[in-house]
């Protein structure tokens, strides 16, 4: 590099603004989706319903919200996901806004079973599939870190909910939630640029050839969607998915059944969102080095070690080690996934890819806190949720090892170790 191209060159790689932008989205998104823990007794208590049918709200919202990435990717792809994101930000805001005025159960279903379901699933996968373009040998702890939003988002927001919540009331307290959602996330939508491309760049500021191609390069949708591996992360995915969000929904309840104050129930999913943080950051640089494919194994054992801890644990101590170890194995899991579809299949179609690989996320989610609901309704205990929950983690490392064993390590993966 010449002398004057080093005075010229700009101090901060653009790609990480697009990260923050990311960090920004999944902060909103998801600290306002895993708030509604906080708002379950509440819904109780005004409606008069039980805990299964309170949980599908949430249950509604996931299958939404992870299955639209289906049909944002590849408008994103398309389109742009700047684009994507400030609509799912608006949409967001809209629906919490639009849950403080519902008059029976019915009508927080449409809401926030469609407003927030519809906000990120136009924003969530958008904003991740730009920055797997913007990197290449540094893309897992990238990923990691504009994925870390959703674990600090779940440390900060349900604890501002129930604070709100008993200072204002939940209809106020969802308002005060969805216009804070609206500015702040659309606000830091506007930073998302598509592909580096677009500012004359290339992956990790970089200006080889061969990393010129990282946006462009990569199979069909057709080809991967066909393909051992995409096949093996779907069935993987599908199967962890039906006991992952348990825990978002019932941990509050289930900790406050047993005799813990609702203010430090409420703490635990905080805790979830500290070891999330902690994994996204932690696990997506130990990753670039271990292997990606390796370490999204392993976050599926580890979640199932961490719920069999839940299924004995009766006290605050137990409930938060098990809190804070799911959630570093959980996000690893949501940090590692683009980067491993990146890896596997390229960029030409990462956001369709990973919206397409998240339909899986949708299903396990509109059926797990739900049935854990109504089982705990039936049974008065957790106790068979959290154990097909764990039998459905372990099946999800089976699948990914079988999947990888006797495969070549793919050369996108190879060119970033």
């Amino acid at each position: 590099m010449t002398d004057k191209a080093a005075l010229t060159a700009p101090r901060l790689f653009y790609g990480w603004l697009v990260v923050a932008a990311g960090f920004a989205v999944t902060f909103v998104d998801f600290g306002c989706t895993y708030s509604f823990a906080a708002f379950v007794a509440p819904l109780q208590d005004e409606f008069g319903m039980s805990r299964g049918a309170v949980s599908l709200v949430f249950s509604l919202a996931g299958f939404l919200y992870f299955s639209l990435g289906m049909i944002s990717g590849p408008l994103a792809d398309r389109w742009g996901s700047r684009q994507m994101a400030l609509i799912g930000m608006a949409l967001l805001g809209i629906g919490l806004a639009a849950a403080s005025a519902a008059q029976n159960l019915s009508q927080v279903y449409a809401a926030y079973g469609l407003g927030v379901g519809l906000g990120v699933g136009c924003s969530y996968v958008p904003a991740m599939g730009a920055v797997q373009r913007w990197f290449m040998r540094r893309r897992g702890l990238a990923s990691g870190f504009a994925s870390a939003g959703i674990g600090v988002g779940t440390l900060g927001v349900p604890p501002l909910a129930a604070w709100l919540i008993g200072a204002v009331g939940w209809r106020d307290a969802y308002l005060v939630l969805g216009a804070a959602a609206a500015l702040l996330g659309g606000a830091m939508a506007l930073l998302i640029v598509n592909d580096p491309r677009e500012r004359g760049l290339a992956p990790d500021g970089d200006a080889a050839p061969a990393a010129q191609a990282n946006g462009t390069s990569g199979a069909t949708l057709r080809e991967a969607i066909a393909s051992r591996r995409f096949i093996g992360l779907y069935a993987a995915c599908l199967a962890c998915s039906f006991g992952v969000f348990v825990p978002f929904v019932h941990l509050v309840p289930y900790a406050v059944d047993h005799g813990v104050p609702a203010t430090r129930g409420v703490l635990l999913l905080s805790l979830i969102g500290v070891g999330s943080a902690a994994g996204r950051f932690f696990l997506g640089g130990v990753a670039d080095r271990l292997g990606r494919e390796l370490s999204l194994t392993l976050t599926f054992v580890g979640m199932a070690l961490a719920l069999a801890i839940w299924a004995s644990s009766t006290t605050f101590f137990p409930l938060a080690a098990f809190a804070f170890l799911f959630g570093t194995a959980y996000g690893g899991w949501v940090a590692l996934l683009p980067s491993v579809v990146m890896d596997y299949f390229g960029g030409r179609n990462v956001s369709g890819l990973i919206g397409a690989l998240y339909t899986s996320v949708g299903v396990g989610t509109l059926i797990g806190p739900t049935a854990a609901g109504f089982a705990f309704d039936i049974t008065g205990s957790y106790l068979i949720p959290i154990a097909a929950s764990i039998a459905a983690n372990v099946i999800a490392a089976i699948i990914i090892a079988a999947t990888a064993r006797g495969s070549n390590v793919s050369r996108a993966q190879r060119s970033t170790k």
